[in-house]
Formats: C-alpha cells, structure tokens, sequence
C-alpha cells in the first residue's frame, strides 16, 4: 500500500502487540459479515491504495453492507441503495455524527469546521446559515451576474489558447473559474489573475488538504499513535491549512479596517453578510467565519473542477455523445453562446451528461465517514454497534449492475424521461450525500457545473493532443477526499465557426 509503508507497519505491529487492548463485539450483536481479520491490524491491508474500488471488490463477495476492523476502529461499509437509504435517511439520527481524522485536528479544524462537526448547537447554527444567507435560491438567483461574468472570463482565457494551437488542462483552468467565482462571492475579490503559477499554487495547496484528509492514517485506525502522527499526516495539513487560513485571515482583517471607516458602503457579499450577523445571537464569530471559509474553498473548488474535467474527459471519449450535446444547446441558444443559468432547465441532455459523470465519478467516492452515536439495529436485524465508522462507497452504487444496465459505459441517455436527481431523494445517486449531511453547497455547485461545461462545448471544439484516440485516454484515478484524474486532462480547443 502506498501510506503503510513496510517499516511503520512493523512498528505498528510491534507496538500495538505490547499495547492492545479491547472488547469483543457481545455475541448478542449480528454484526454485518466481512473478511476475516489479522491480528491487531485487522483488515488494513484490504483497503490498498484505492480504497473505493477495493471496498467494491469485497461487498462483491461479503454483500452490500460489510463490517470490517480497521485497526482498532469497527467499519460498516454500505454498497448499496437500499442499505444507504437505511443509514442516511431511515436511521439519519443516530448516525449522523462524524468520525473525524487525525489530519482535520490540524489548527483545531473539527472544531468548528461544519463537515466536521457533531449533531450540536454550532452545526444547526452553520447549517441554519449556509442555507439561509450563503446557499438559498434567493441569495444564488442574486448572484447569476458574477457568476456570469466569471464564465466569460474562462472563455476568453480559452480563446487566447486557440490562438497558439496549444493544449489546455482542462482541471486548471476550471478550477481557476470556480475559485474566482467563488472568492467572488466570499470578498468581492479574485484570489487569482491571470497569473498560472498562482493558480497552480493555490490548486496545490487544496488538493494537498484533500489527499491528506482522505488518505488512510495509521494515527485514525490506532489512536495510541495520534501523539506521534507516524506518517506525518497531520504535520503536512497543519502546514496546508494555515497557507489558507492566513490568506483568509489577512483578507476578514482587511474588512474589518474597511467598515469603521465612515461611509463604508457595504460590499453586501458573504463576508459582510457573516460580518454583520456575528452581532447577533444567531451570527458565528471571526474565528468560526474564517474556518467555514476554509471549508467552501477546498470542498467547493476542487470537487467541482474536477468534475468538470471528467465530465470533458469522458465526452473526448465519446464524441457521439458530445455532438449530442453540442448539438441541444446549439439549437437552445445558438452555437457559441454563452450559457446562461435560466436556460439550463431547457437542457436536458446536457444535465444528464452532468448526472452521468456523477455516477461514474463522484466527487468523494466514500463520503464523509459517518459515525454511530448509539447502537443501532436496521434492517434483517443487523446491527451497528455505538462509534462504529460508517462509509457510504457512492461509487460502487454508481456502478451497480442491479441498478444500472452496462454500468460501466457513459450512456447520459439513461437518464432522459427519468425524475432520479443528485439531491438525495434516490439513493442510488447520492454524490452530495443525503439527509441532514447533505452538501449544503449542493445548488450552487451544480449551476457552476452545468454553466462551465455547456459553455466550454457549446463555444468550443476539442481535439486530443499528440494524435491520442478517445479510446486510449488515460481514465486512472487517484484517491483522496476528492477522486482526482492521474493523468490531467489535456486538450486543444478550436472555435466554433
């Protein structure tokens, strides 16, 4: 495996063989099945350095809920939509905490972090905030312009591309988009020009706090070894996350200078809008604002850049199907318009291009691990024992041939005339989870997704550099919190005339 490295997992032997200590599950308790478990490291070694496919390999085996000893930590693994309907809807309740790794305790993350947070007082308050002054229909119907405009901007850095014939990264360049679209929206401000390397800095940084976070770590299978952080883990996010955070940091200081001047005019964006609420009883102070900012940035940029790189990818892969979508919106709003977001509701194909590379691709293959606050039996009487880890493998119920036929081929078609959606009413596509976990940045991630890609291949053709055929691009992933391209996606635009 490529993060337990031969010399730790002998100390970890060594260590834990003089230090283990535990109860046994009471034989009252039908725990889900599983493989068997090695002494003391337990089912480590099944995990590999792709976690999601190799859960999927063995729920083929041991059924579509399995348990598992991941060290010292009991794992439920859920692989199918019955099963995840069971946990994140019928028993949300008691399910609904989160086991929170060594890598978020980095400059006291979980905290205040609302991914993070336990079923309390702060994650109500968050959540009550994201949904009622950051996320609401209202507030990102308000703020279609900037997005607008910041579409615009990513085509004319496209179009500067076709005139030298070069290929693009596709992931860089929509991650540039997203990240002003959004900084935008935070501070009324980008955080990056037209400067690459910043860019490239700056999308470093937050996939590093992406892998790091979704990396197995000796220190969350072992909490003895927490004190130590034998990988390192922890020390390197600690790093990464205060990158980010003094950034925010200098930029709330920044407003706070600004507003005691006389005849501030409010910039009416979502610091100003947390600004003012922390006056109240309801409002979050600076400390809870700048970590909340974290969150956004490295949830909201990297999943949807990658999307969108997937999405082009697996449309390079089949040009049949992307002439089927340049061709909807061609005839929606003419060839090489931009997108508006009023329009993407006449565009069923290309939302079901969107819906289709969630299934194959979604953005975070294992969610965010959930954890039980009680015991709790579900359905044929199984039961999942109190702080029991829950995943919920989304990527194998995207590829399940019980729901899905040819669930390995890109086929947007199967999604025409059907109501299933990405919202968390059909268990069998939740990539923003479900229940009261899901993604509260689900609306606006989606709106960037849909104007992005209609966008660049309603303006755009694309042709694959260096003479590679659709059947031969590299379609490797590479796990962390967010499933990322191994080969980044390169392309040549062109015009369309």
């Amino acid at each position: 495996m490529e993060y337990l490295s031969a010399s730790v997992l002998c100390f970890l032997l060594f260590l834990m063989t003089l230090l283990a200590t535990g109860r046994k599950p009471t034989s009252s308790r039908k725990l889900p099945s599983g493989p068997t478990p090695l002494p003391i490291i337990g089912n480590l070694l099944h995990l590999g350095d792709k976690p999601h496919k190799s859960l999927a390999k063995l729920a083929k085996i041991h059924g579509p809920i399995m348990s598992l000893k991941l060290g010292r930590i009991t794992t439920i693994v859920i692989s199918s939509e019955t099963f995840s309907k069971e946990i994140l809807q019928t028993h949300d309740m008691h399910l609904a905490d989160r086991t929170v790794g060594d890598a978020i305790s980095a400059c006291d993350h979980y905290e205040v972090s609302l991914p993070f947070l336990p079923v309390g007082p702060l994650w109500r308050k968050q959540r009550k905030i994201c949904n009622s002054y950051i996320f609401s229909s209202q507030k990102l119907d308000a703020n279609q312009n900037l997005r607008s405009k910041k579409i615009q901007d990513l085509i004319a850095d496209v179009q500067e591309c076709c005139s030298s014939g070069k290929a693009m990264d596709i992931g860089e360049e929509a991650f540039k988009t997203t990240l002003n679209a959004l900084s935008n929206t935070i501070f009324s401000l980008d955080l990056t020009d037209s400067n690459s390397e910043k860019v490239r800095e700056f999308k470093e940084v937050v996939r590093c706090i992406m892998d790091e976070a979704g990396k197995p770590n000796l220190s969350d299978y072992f909490p003895l070894l927490k004190g130590i952080d034998p990988q390192g883990v922890r020390g390197r996010m600690t790093i990464y996350m205060k990158k980010i955070l003094g950034l925010i940091d200098g930029l709330i200081n920044e407003r706070l200078k600004l507003r005691k001047n006389e005849g501030y005019i409010p910039a009416n964006d979502m610091l100003d809008t947390l600004l003012d609420l922390s006056n109240e009883d309801d409002g979050l102070d600076n400390y809870c604002i700048k970590h909340l900012f974290l969150v956004l940035f490295a949830a909201g940029t990297d999943t949807t850049s990658s999307t969108v790189e997937w999405a082009l990818t697996e449309l390079l892969r089949n040009p049949t199907t992307l002439t089927k979508a340049q061709a909807e919106i061609e005839q929606t709003i003419g060839r090489g318009k931009l997108l508006q977001e009023s329009q993407i509701d006449h565009l069923p194909y290309l939302k079901a291009v969107v819906k289709e590379t969630l299934r194959l691709h979604p953005s975070v293959p294992l969610l965010l691990p959930r954890k039980a606050k009680s015991e709790v039996e579900i359905m044929n009487g199984i039961t999942i024992p109190k702080d029991a880890q829950i995943l919920v493998n989304v990527w194998a119920i995207g590829r399940d041939p019980n729901l899905w036929d040819d669930p390995e081929s890109f086929q947007p078609e199967r999604f025409l005339g059907s109501d299933v959606d990405v919202r968390g009413r059909h268990f069998m596509l939740i990539p923003f989870g479900a229940g009261r976990r899901i993604c509260p940045g689900l609306s606006l991630a989606m709106r960037m997704l849909y104007l992005m890609l209609g966008s660049l291949i309603n303006c755009f053709d694309w042709k694959l550099e260096d003479g590679v055929k659709p059947e031969n691009i590299d379609m490797e992933d590479k796990f962390g919190l967010t499933l990322q391209k191994v080969e980044p996606m390169r392309a040549i635009p062109s015009l369309r005339m």
